[in-house]
């Protein structure tokens, strides 16, 4: 082989390896809330195995950019979930679940066929059934606070969540850690308080109501 050739194939093997990943083109806020605590003791996780965290929901919040050539920029998409069994490590322990989506109002045809696809792409598995797909009005505020704990969310008369950061009154038996890892890839995750995860709607043959729970998850997305 001659020494030129060599060369050559280095240079290509340096760009290959310094080669910058393709940029995100959409991002936003995500909220995540489940009907069992995520940042608690084994104790209590151990407690709620297999009874109760069969329901989720997921908010992603588009702050710009765009899905398949779509800009999405300003427009949410919800997830309500429902599982056979407790939720916790997706990765490891994948749950398949049946999902009602909840659509932006304010975004075109176009545009609500586009964040479909996105939450059923950003779900994975937990997604692998949607059995409804419904249009709302969604005011989705998340993180905004010092602690980036807080959020509220509402979609009409369907869902409303409302988190806040953690304080000493969160701490019960004194071993918490976040004992669940959040259920789609995010990034900056942290654990809040949902003080009121609701949903209200149809389609999943259930009502649900979580009061006081260590059950959130806020962070970020793209992609």
């Amino acid at each position: 082989m001659k020494p030129t050739f060599i060369i050559g194939l280095i240079a290509l093997a340096g760009a290959t390896a310094s080669a910058t990943p393709p940029a995100a083109t959409i991002r936003g806020d995500y909220l995540e809330v489940r009907s069992c605590d995520v940042y608690t003791g084994p104790c209590f996780a151990n407690g709620e195995m297999g009874l109760t965290g069969k329901e989720c929901i997921l908010i992603w919040s588009v702050r710009d950019g765009n899905w398949q050539g779509i800009e999405l920029g300003g427009l949410s998409v919800i997830a309500v979930v429902r599982t056979d069994a407790t939720l916790g490590d997706q990765l490891n322990q994948p749950r398949h679940g049946k999902a009602v989506l909840i659509v932006d109002a304010n975004a075109t045809a176009e545009q609500q066929r586009a964040l479909t696809d996105l939450a059923r792409s950003l779900g994975g598995a937990l997604i692998s059934e949607v059995v409804e797909v419904t249009a709302s009005s969604i005011e989705a505020r998340i993180g905004g606070c010092s602690k980036a704990g807080c959020a509220a969310v509402k979609a009409g008369q369907v869902v409303e969540i409302a988190t806040r950061c953690f304080d000493s009154r969160d701490h019960v038996c004194g071993n918490e850690e976040t004992y669940y890892p959040p259920l789609t890839v995010v990034g900056d995750a942290h654990p809040a308080f949902a003080e009121l995860a609701a949903f209200r709607g149809d389609g999943l043959d259930l009502r649900w109501e979580g009061v006081g729970q260590r059950s959130a998850f806020i962070g970020t997305f793209s992609r």
